[in-house]
């Protein structure tokens, strides 16, 4: 009766379906990277090669998630006994990088041009903003018509990029009718600084879940309240929570209950204590009962949490 580690609802709620609708994105903004590349470089405008790094970012959070989305589908076997929801950290983290990278590269190159600005082709500079803000609007619209959590990760990013690029037009177009090339290199610092501070926001999100952090939208003390409110339930202890990927939550608890339970009544207080943590979006849960005055069977029992606050 004592331990209990099935679960049996919940599983695979996160499977998404949208991988043909990231895979037409990912395409549509890696060819276009490509080409503001040398677009950026044969109009000397470091403004059109930070939003190629942004680009290029983007490509490579809608190519891994497109990968990851289908790695995912896999439930658990012998080698990921979780399953592979955490691969797609694994896919942030590579990004990150990238991006941290392509940051300092950019910021090495245009730091100096804010004291020395060099001329800039005004018009190029204004088509491929142009032709920025139509591909990245095209691939925006059509993950737009998503459902998954992964689409509407990736339609944002792609918005910022719209963003991204309608600043270059404004640049380019006041650097068409005014002699002000400073413009270039400042738009350039600003759009990395952006994309710096997002890096930092997703790396700190990852690292909290890579060290099996409790999910920051859920109160420990809340479940432990949750729980003890049921009627069968006396205490809560050894109450461990954490996250896979974000999305799919993992507990584990000792939950006290009163004497001579038979083992389908044991099955009911099981079944009620998942039912309590369903909308919580904590969809593995391993429950383990025990009798008033029974020792604890873990070696290292905790048999409360302080406050974190």
């Amino acid at each position: 009766m004592a331990h209990d580690h099935h679960q049996h609802e919940g599983h695979g709620h996160h499977h998404h379906h949208g991988g043909d609708n990231i895979k037409v994105a990912f395409f549509l903004n890696l060819s276009f990277t490509v080409i503001e590349v040398f677009g950026g470089l044969w109009i000397n405008s470091m403004a059109i090669l930070s939003d190629a790094l942004h680009d290029l970012g983007d490509s490579l959070s809608l190519g891994l998630a497109w990968y990851f989305e289908r790695l995912s589908r896999k439930g658990s076997d012998q080698q990921f006994s979780y399953g592979y929801k955490r691969f797609s950290l694994l896919g942030a983290v590579i990004n990150s990088v990238v991006l941290l990278l392509g940051s300092g590269i950019v910021l090495w190159v245009s730091v100096p041009r804010l004291f020395n600005p060099e001329p800039v082709h005004a018009p190029g500079m204004i088509g491929f903003a142009i032709l920025g803000v139509l591909v990245n609007g095209a691939a925006a619209f059509r993950l737009n018509k998503g459902e998954s959590l992964n689409e509407r990760v990736a339609m944002l990013h792609l918005l910022e990029d719209v963003l991204g690029w309608a600043a270059v037009l404004v640049g380019g177009i006041l650097l068409y009718f005014f002699d002000w090339p400073i413009i270039d290199p400042l738009l350039s610092v600003l759009i990395t600084g952006f994309i710096l501070y997002n890096v930092v926001r997703n790396l700190r999100k990852g690292l909290q879940i890579l060290l099996q952090g409790t999910p920051a939208n859920i109160s420990l003390q809340e479940v432990r309240r949750r729980l003890e409110l049921l009627p069968e339930v006396r205490s809560v202890h050894d109450l461990h929570l954490w996250t896979l990927d974000g999305l799919s939550h993992v507990l584990t608890l000792h939950a006290v209950v009163g004497n001579n339970l038979n083992l389908e009544e044991a099955h009911e207080v099981k079944q009620r204590i998942r039912g309590a943590m369903q909308d919580a979006q904590i969809d593995h849960v391993t429950v383990e009962l025990e009798m008033p005055g029974q020792e604890c069977s873990q070696e290292h029992c905790t048999p409360d949490l302080p406050s974190s606050d």
